[in-house]
């Protein structure tokens, strides 16, 4: 999702305090300035000890965190879709900057499971990556993490401030009440993908509606060929997809009511006609059977590369994912998520788009400053022009894509939704904030198989929210 999943986590002590408040996760046009070539507290809070001891530099312009020479950054990265080379890039340049000091990077598809007793034990990373199906729910562990203001107040390896080489309202997904604690780095579009040459090809039109999908599906059927698949750990980018729709259909109010873990939010009206016509999609054998047996990536080449289904839901990671497995001249693009009416709250332009990979610092962690002083590497226009160019999709530093999208037509489709949807951008986060996706991926697998009833789906996502919301031990995040 990079994998944009996350895992219902296992208790990490301890516990943050309670919060009232985390501002809306939602940006607005001004979050992403489209006439861009875009493919579109100065100080660390909560790190006691060991940011004072981590500090032991001496603190300037180029050092403005204080990293000791010598140092050893022990960085921990969700190996994903965007793979983990990009911050093994930043660490050469931050070695050339820093005689004496490297980073050590370590892959990991199992971020809470390997990193939990780590937390417990106190020593944890300087820096983590906290993605993927097995990531930490931030609720679990704020209170152990740094205040990333400074490094965002600090200036860049050019010398420019990096707030100001920052799209507007990337921060926000990464800040809880009144702490910014974790860096999204990624500008992630979410969309129903497609060959574009496979299209042009048939004389297909990528649906705007669910009605449209639908009567696509039939057509798909006739070549030979399926609407859609999944995988056994992606099953929930249907969710996701469905989530889309249900905001899109009825407005903000469908959000809300998810995010502050309602009673029966999950039977909105929104969301209960966007499961109806799925089910009628899985039920018309337009998806590929086999799904809930199959590896995710496994699954995907069967749509990128021998093309057995005509679309894929996904974050703008997928290119990126699959460029080892895509048919050649599959001209991979993207399309919003669908409209469930012909009449809906928000319109078939309006797009689900966030910064994404969030990067953390561990406040007991051996060098705090080493794992921002990373961070405020990869910010710099050497690591973002990197990461894009060789990952095909944008970081939260402006600027840096060209219009051609480095010959990336998915690069190229992110910029034209982002344009298209104007201020019509939303998010939501409280799968990942509550750690629900891996109770929820069972659920989605049996439905996709064709095994429950859009009622035994509805059921069992609002018993997963409401064992949450009624669990006192756990914090809940009240979104406005």
């Amino acid at each position: 999702m990079t994998s944009n999943f996350t895992t219902d986590q296992s208790k990490i002590t301890p516990q943050p305090s309670r919060r009232s408040v985390l501002r809306a996760v939602m940006y607005t046009a001004a979050a992403v300035p489209f006439g861009l070539p875009l493919a579109a507290c100065a100080t660390g809070g909560g790190g006691g000890e060991a940011t004072t001891s981590a500090a032991t530099g001496s603190t300037d312009a180029k050092n403005p965190f204080g990293m000791a020479e010598n140092t050893t950054i022990d960085a921990v990265i969700f190996d994903g879709g965007y793979g983990v080379d990009y911050v093994e890039f930043a660490g050469k340049v931050l070695a050339g900057l820093h005689a004496g000091s490297s980073v050590k990077v370590s892959p990991s598809t199992q971020i809470a499971t390997e990193l939990q007793p780590r937390f417990v034990g106190g020593n944890p990373p300087d820096l983590v990556d906290n993605s993927g199906a097995q990531s930490m729910g931030f609720n679990t562990i704020l209170d152990q993490l740094e205040d990333l203001t400074d490094v965002i107040d600090a200036p860049n390896v050019e010398g420019t401030t990096i707030r100001d080489t920052l799209y507007e309202g990337v921060l926000a997904p990464g800040t809880y009440g009144d702490k910014f604690a974790a860096l999204n780095y990624v500008l992630t579009v979410y969309g129903v993908w497609y060959s574009g040459s496979l299209f042009e090809k048939n004389g297909w039109t990528p649906p705007a509606t669910w009605e449209e999908a639908k009567a696509l599906g039939a057509e798909a059927k006739k070549a030979g060929k399926y609407l859609f698949l999944w995988g056994t750990e992606a099953a929930t980018y249907y969710q996701t997809l469905a989530i889309e729709s249900a905001i899109k259909e009825g407005g903000d109010e469908v959000r809300l009511a998810l995010e502050n873990l309602e009673p029966d939010c999950w039977s909105q009206d929104a969301l209960q006609a966007t499961f109806t016509i799925m089910k009628e999609i899985v039920d018309a054998g337009y998806f590929k059977p086999g799904g809930s047996g199959t590896q995710f990536t496994a699954a995907q080449a069967q749509w990128s590369n021998k093309q057995e289904a005509l679309l894929y839901p996904s974050g703008s990671w997928i290119e990126n994912e699959m460029k080892d497995q895509t048919a050649a001249d599959f001209q991979m693009k993207g399309v919003p998520s669908f409209s469930v009416t012909a009449n809906p709250a928000m319109p078939a332009t309006a797009l689900h788009s966030t910064a994404g990979e969030p990067f953390i610092v561990p406040s007991q962690a051996k060098s705090v400053a080493g794992g921002k002083e990373l961070l405020r590497v990869m910010l710099s226009k050497e690591a973002a022009t990197n990461f894009s160019k060789t990952k095909l999709a944008p970081t939260i530093v402006k600027d840096i894509v060209p219009a051609d999208g480095f010959g990336s037509t998915a690069l190229v489709s992110q910029t034209d939704m982002l344009s298209a949807a104007g201020t019509d951008i939303f998010t939501f986060n409280f799968v990942n904030t509550y750690g629900m996706n891996q109770e929820q991926l069972p659920i989605w697998n049996s439905f996709l198989d064709g095994k429950k009833s859009v009622a035994d789906l509805t059921k069992e996502l609002q018993a997963i929210t409401d064992r949450i919301a009624n669990d006192d031990t756990i914090d809940k995040i009240e979104v406005s």
